[in-house]
């Protein structure tokens, strides 16, 4: 796992750090570890979201039921 240093971090931020830290019951480096987490999965986009775009991808297109073509090879 990769390391990252942070300096010049402005006081009322480190200590608003701190503070999240405490009341969630995790120490400072596991508490900016989870934000930066949670920003990341925020920028990639909900699994809905992704299956939204991907339905409007395909809209219009035929589907056919996958479970008569499975039961149609089987048959052969």
């Amino acid at each position: 796992m990769k390391s990252i240093s942070l300096r010049n971090v402005p006081e009322d931020v480190y200590l608003a750090l701190q503070a999240m830290a405490k009341a969630n019951r995790r120490s400072l480096q596991e508490q900016i570890k989870y934000l930066l987490e949670q920003e990341v999965r925020l920028r990639q986009g909900s699994p809905l979201a992704a299956a939204k775009r991907w339905r409007r991808r395909l809209e219009g297109r035929t589907r056919t039921d996958t479970v008569a073509l499975v039961r149609e090879d089987r048959n052969r």
